[in-house]
């Protein structure tokens, strides 16, 4: 039986499976976040992480500074959204909410683990409930642990979350995850200049092009505790130091 006769009711609710056992919105989700356009690399360091995403102003008028993927969820825990935007704020706003929440009840920051695996229960209802939809994107969470360090975790929109080395997020995620699979087979990038710089080459790679300071934007945490976001003069001295290194 043909796909559009058998299966063509069970695209139109989040919460029943297929007869193959799918859920459709849930696989919709993951292609709106590779429709963006957008490509997104997360390096994790020996005690730096590196967040990076391209940047694409979507109209002349259009003030560069206002568009943003990299947000601050507390001091010390910083994120990359790839996919949809107005989801991607939507989470993030929930994301802050949950430290502020978790800090309030505590008296301490909430620990980057336990934020990832809090959006992440998050995200698993949304596929539960009919009056809910699932959020078109995918949230790349960095932090310094005090006990643990370096951290770096992926949520995607069906509500997992996992650890990683190094991840990829957006259109080109596999290609971006081969290259990074290829070169991190040995110890992680030792200072947070190989870190950044590691995740510049792959974006480079993948997008098969030099890029400009103005085509990403850059977040680094590192031996400072701080997230923060990269300016221009600093990305373009890490592209330099690339060129000159090739």
């Amino acid at each position: 039986m043909s796909r559009s006769s058998r299966d063509s009711g069970y695209d139109r609710n989040i919460t029943i499976f297929s007869p193959e056992g799918r859920l459709y919105q849930i696989e919709y989700a993951f292609k709106a976040v590779k429709s963006s356009g957008l490509t997104s690399i997360a390096v994790r360091g020996e005690s730096t992480v590196c967040v990076l995403t391209q940047k694409k102003v979507p109209d002349t008028l259009v003030e560069a500074d206002s568009v943003t993927r990299l947000y601050k969820i507390t001091p010390k825990i910083g994120c990359v959204m790839t996919g949809n935007l107005p989801d991607a704020i939507a989470q993030v706003q929930r994301a802050r909410e949950e430290a502020h929440d978790f800090r309030f009840k505590n008296g301490y920051d909430i620990p980057v683990h336990y934020l990832a695996k809090r959006m992440a229960d998050v995200n698993q209802v949304y596929t539960q409930h009919a009056s809910m939809r699932a959020l078109g994107c995918v949230m790349m969470l960095c932090s310094i642990d005090d006990e643990r360090g370096a951290q770096l975790f992926k949520v995607d929109p069906a509500g997992f979350f996992c650890g990683f080395k190094a991840t990829a997020a957006g259109s080109k995620d596999q290609e971006a995850t081969t290259w990074l699979e290829k070169h991190f087979k040995k110890t992680p990038p030792a200072t947070a200049d190989e870190t950044v710089q590691a995740a510049l080459l792959c974006i480079q790679n993948v997008l098969g092009s030099d890029i400009k300071a103005s085509d990403v934007e850059v977040g680094v945490v590192d031996g400072s505790d701080a997230f923060r976001t990269l300016s221009a003069d600093e990305v373009e001295g890490h592209l330099t130091a690339i060129a000159e290194r090739d």
